[in-house]
């Protein structure tokens, strides 16, 4: 088994519902990331639940010393990675809170977001308060 990169970082910015920037290293050899949440996808801020989003990702994560573990980049240059604040997975305290959806597409392996998702629709939490919510992917897709 290969083992995993563990960056512990600060949160320093959150740009929206599933992506941070972090800064890490020591003093005077700082680099900054920014990372993209992994298997998530959380509305865009124009997006209806946008904005709640990225507060509640804030206010699990913003100048919380982050465990950032690095699986992939994206397009963008970002680090996709899988983040704990507060010693709890990020990525599925959103789904939990209904403030992201399980990104189908690139979920492989994180099976466990599944429930927490049927869950807080369920319990029409956070965005599953409407009937028919919008998945960012599918919002994205007429701006292409």
């Amino acid at each position: 088994m290969e083992p995993v990169t563990v960056l512990l970082c600060l949160v320093v910015a959150v740009a929206d519902g599933d992506t941070l920037t972090v800064r890490c290293g020591m003093p005077g050899n700082f680099e900054t990331l920014k990372v993209r949440l992994n298997a998530i996808d959380a509305p865009e801020l124009g997006q209806a639940h946008g904005r709640e989003a990225r507060r509640a990702l804030s206010r699990f994560c913003f100048e919380t010393i982050a465990e950032v573990r690095p699986r992939t980049s994206d397009r963008y240059g970002r680090t996709v990675a899988d983040v704990q604040c507060r010693g709890a997975d990020a990525g599925s305290e959103l789904i939990r809170a209904g403030h992201a959806w399980v990104f189908d597409r690139y979920s492989k392996g994180y099976g466990h977001l599944y429930p927490l998702q049927s869950e807080a629709r369920a319990a029409l939490r956070g965005l599953w308060v409407d009937p028919n919510p919008v998945p960012p992917w599918e919002w994205r897709r007429p701006s292409r």
